[in-house]
This record gives C-alpha cells, structure tokens and sequence, in this order.
C-alpha cells in the first residue's frame, strides 16, 4: 500500500518538499502487528484507502513510546472527520491501537487518545470566542501561546514536549522571524543580528529541518545533471545515499518511478484527449463521454482530480 503523501509533479524544488516529509523521516521501532483481515482492510473511509497510519513506537518491553507519531496517528484517523462521525474514528482508532499494541501500551494510547479529543473540543471553543491579544504581543504569539496554555489543562509537561515540542519550537521560530520582518524600529542591521540570534539558538532537530528541503532540492538538482550527462539510475541512488542512506535512496527512486510513470501516463491521455478532440464526427455529448472513457482508462478517481492541470 502507498502512504498517505500528495506527489507534486514538477521541479526539483517542489518534489524536494515531498521528499522531506517522506524520505528524511528517520526509521523507527514498529510496534509488532497482529494479522489483518484483508477483505475489511479499506472499509472504513474512502479517502484512507490505499493509505498507512503513521507507526508507533514501543522500546524494549513493549511499552508505548509517546512522541510526535502517536499525535499524527491519532490525526490521520481524524482528518476523516467529513465522512463518518466521531465515535466510529474513536472506535477505528482505539481497534488499531488493540490490534497494533500489546495491551498495557494499547491502554496507555488510549488514555493519551482520550485526552487529545478533549484539548481538541477545547482549542475549537477558544477559538470560537478569539481574545484580543496583549499589548506588545502579535495575534499569531498569543494565539500560539493560547493553545500552549490550554494543552497545560490536558497533559502532563513531558507528555506536551514528546507530542507537540518540536512543532511549538517551529511555529515560535517562525513567528520570530515574522514579528522581526514586520518591526520597522529596526535597521537593516539591527534586524540581521536579530535573525542571526534566532540561527544560533535553533536546536539541531530543528536546524536540520530546515535546512533539509534545500538540502533535498540541491541534491536533485545534481541527479538531474548527472542523468544529462549520461548517468545511470544506480549512479544517481549511491550519489543519494551517500548524501542521505541507502533507505532514503531506495525510497526517492521508487518516487522517480511514480513520477516517472504519471508523466507518461499523461502523455497519453494528452495525446488520446487531442484525438478526440479533433476529431469532427463525435458530437459533443459523444467527445465528452469519450474522453471520460480515458480519464478512466487512465487514471484513478483521485488521479482525476489533478487532471485539470493538465487539459
């Protein structure tokens, strides 16, 4: 099955944002899963179909490892919010977490699951009712700062550093450089310095993800002039694994090979549509049905969707 990841089509610069949220991510313990039944494995929402929840982590006794994934499990499972209700992704969710984990860490998840869908009704209902800001603090700080106080009511400080540290030391980052963007009291010199500071203080996790989608396109950029210049596709994967690992490798050349194989199938659906187009003895109900039948032929319902791009 495919991960749940949208392909951009183009540059290396766009293809690099991809590659940084799959490729990069850093192999993790599975948690050991019990079998599946693979006649209901996509009964539960269309839109997940063909799709993976991200892993969860357990360390040597099996206990569940709260991080970043847990959240981003339990969020992948909610974002299909406009397809069925609540307590079925509730019942989804906590039935994955029995069917992935061994019971004490199961039960553990569901705690955390349980405490999550609360801090989430929370932030809706204060964002319902926006407090004006304090003075001397932007809208997007006391936003941030909002949400980080009402996280407080619902899990513990560790709890809040292993699920959302990374994200908060993001999003402030990023407000700090936008709040210094905006401060006009600054020179030109005075704003540089600042920035610097902001550089100097980022933690490494947060450096290197950074730095990873320039880090990503710079590399493509090299396999696009390596091909020019008559390099091979195991050229190109040990330039990437020298660069990043050989999984990081394995998993970008089989994204060329998805690339790859839409731009084809483009191709022809391009060439297929002109045909019909041009051709004069279709009425235009028949040239429409037409080139449905290559929308079909082609590509999937959600394939479809991206079409429009191209036509």
């Amino acid at each position: 099955m495919k991960t749940r990841t949208l392909l951009v089509f183009g540059s290396a610069t766009l293809l690099a944002s991809v590659f940084c949220g799959v490729i990069l991510t850093r192999p993790v313990e599975r948690a050991p899963a019990k079998p599946v039944d693979e006649s209901n494995m996509f009964s539960f929402v269309h839109s997940l179909e063909g799709t993976n929840a991200p892993d969860l982590t357990v360390d040597a006794d099996d206990a569940l490892v709260v991080n970043a994934e847990l959240r981003h499990m339990f969020d992948y499972y909610l974002s299909a919010g406009s397809e069925t209700s609540l307590d079925i992704i509730r019942a989804k969710i906590e039935a994955e977490l029995d069917r992935t984990l061994k019971p004490h860490a199961a039960a553990e998840a569901k705690r955390l699951l349980g405490r999550y869908l609360e801090y989430r009704n929370a932030v809706m209902e204060m964002q319902k009712n926006p407090q004006s800001p304090p003075d001397g603090i932007s809208p997007i700080r006391a936003r941030l700062l909002a949400i980080q106080q009402t996280r407080a009511r619902f899990f513990t400080p560790k709890e809040v550093e292993a699920m959302f540290g990374f994200d908060d030391a993001h999003d402030m980052d990023a407000v700090a450089r936008l709040e210094i963007s905006q401060d006009k009291s600054l020179t030109p010199e005075q704003r540089k310095a600042k920035l610097l500071a902001l550089d100097a203080a980022m933690s490494p996790a947060l450096r290197e993800a950074k730095e990873a989608p320039l880090k990503v396109a710079k590399m493509e950029e090299n396999a696009l002039k390596m091909r020019a210049d008559g390099a091979s596709e195991d050229d190109i994967y040990r330039m990437r694994a020298k660069v990043f690992s050989p999984e990081a490798a394995a998993r970008l050349a089989d994204l060329d090979r998805q690339v790859s194989d839409w731009n084809k199938r483009i191709a022809t659906y391009q060439a297929d549509r002109k045909s019909v187009l041009d051709n004069a003895t279709l009425s235009d109900p028949d040239r429409q049905a037409a080139i449905q039948q290559l929308r079909d032929a082609h590509f999937s319902s959600d394939e479809q969707r991206r079409l429009a791009a191209y036509e």
